[in-house]
């Protein structure tokens, strides 16, 4: 039965079909339009979106890598800039520091939320300070991973205290909260992804840079578009990265639905939690303060090979998000200078395995997963290093 009817890590279809008539009636209304880039659809969504998340604005861009590399240039970052951010992301991170010509600096995790550990920021950004008294870090950009936000009061704090900009990357946290404020409303600018594996994502390509500052959210816009005030005008360099219709139709239907999705993934969480509590498995963690919307079920296994093969047996696919950090990858290893140790971050890419926790799974789905799990860990052929552990 599992085989056949395989467990997923991601089911788009099975995500979408509840909600699929109306994304069709979207869809259709786009079409009859007549008007497929820009246009109210797009106005429509990005207020609601900005209301949702409590800020005062929102641009619409053509993914969050752009929608990021648009924060940076609102800013006023520009070639040469230190940016700072976390190894253990997409590497969409880096790749849009290095679309304005900045340069990463690498800052270590915790080992217990795989998000920027405050520690290590404070000692990169007050080494740069010193090191580099006319060339210091001029930005810092948390990535809220798997669904669990960053430690943004200390992180902010942090930016004050050494004058530095703060760029959320919440590609993984649509309605992820720290003390009941939303990932997106802490920092200067913020940037979301709309990919459609996301927790809201779209049918194709799509992001958004949210703020509270008018001034960015203007110059963003200016920018996104050629720099046009008056059209085919440019009053400054842009470039062309914009939400088209049809997206912004699709992902006005699932906004409506984001905060009951959100709330399946964590009971999801808290079942694969219960049922694999025994197995000495390094589960997730949520801090106090926290409202982890679980992007990812992410535990962390001594011998991740063997236990997945186990699980695609039994018709449960895993991920791996991410294998290697950035600064270990080839396009990067010899290029980035690594100022901060990164013992976690390396021993985290090792273990990492993310288990199925999407929406659409059933109850028998979880209960399938977790006693697989729990079996592949105690199995003979398995090293008895967890057992031992679970003991």
């Amino acid at each position: 039965m599992h085989l056949k009817n395989k467990i997923k890590t991601t089911d788009l279809l099975a995500v979408m079909r509840p909600y699929a008539g109306e994304i069709e009636s979207a869809v259709s209304r786009v079409l009859g339009s007549g008007i497929y880039v820009g246009g109210s659809e797009v106005g429509l969504f990005e207020k609601e979106f900005s209301e949702y998340l409590g800020v005062g604005y929102a641009a619409g861009t053509g993914s969050g890598t752009d929608a990021l590399q648009l924060a940076f240039r609102a800013l006023g970052l520009k070639a040469g800039d230190k940016i700072a951010t976390v190894s253990n992301t997409a590497v969409a991170t880096v790749a849009a520091i290095e679309m304005i010509g900045a340069v990463p600096v690498f800052v270590d995790i915790e080992p217990e939320t795989y998000t920027m550990a405050t520690d290590s920021l404070r000692q990169i950004l007050e080494y740069h300070k010193h090191r580099f008294p006319r060339d210091p870090v001029k930005a810092v950009v948390p990535v809220h991973l798997y669904g669990h936000p960053a430690d943004m009061s200390r992180i902010m704090a942090l930016a004050k205290e050494y004058g530095v900009w703060v760029v959320e990357d919440c590609a993984q946290a649509h309605g992820a909260e720290v003390s009941g404020k939303k990932c997106g409303a802490w920092g200067h600018a913020a940037a979301f992804s709309f990919y459609p594996t996301k927790n809201m994502g779209g049918i194709g390509d799509g992001g958004a840079l949210c703020t509270n500052d008018q001034a960015l959210a203007d110059n963003a816009r200016l920018i996104k578009e050629y720099g046009w005030k008056e059209r085919y005008i440019s009053e400054t360099a842009g470039i062309n990265s914009r939400l088209d219709a049809i997206q912004a139709a699709v992902l006005r239907v699932r906004l409506k639905y984001l905060n009951a999705e959100n709330e399946l993934r964590i009971r999801n969480a808290r079942k694969l939690t219960s049922g694999l509590r025994n197995t000495g498995l390094s589960l997730p963690l949520v801090r106090k303060d926290c409202k982890s919307v679980f992007h990812q079920y992410v535990i962390r296994v001594p011998d991740r090979g063997y236990l997945m093969q186990k699980l695609l047996d039994s018709g449960i696919s895993t991920a791996v998000l991410y294998p290697q950090p950035i600064h270990l990858q080839p396009a990067y290893r010899k290029r980035i200078k690594v100022d901060a140790e990164l013992k976690v971050t390396e021993q985290t890419c090792g273990e990492i395995l993310c288990l199925p926790v999407h929406p659409a799974l059933s109850g028998s789905d979880l209960q399938h997963i977790a006693e697989t799990l729990s079996q592949a860990v105690f199995s003979p052929e398995l090293c008895g290093e967890n057992a031992e552990r679970a003991k």
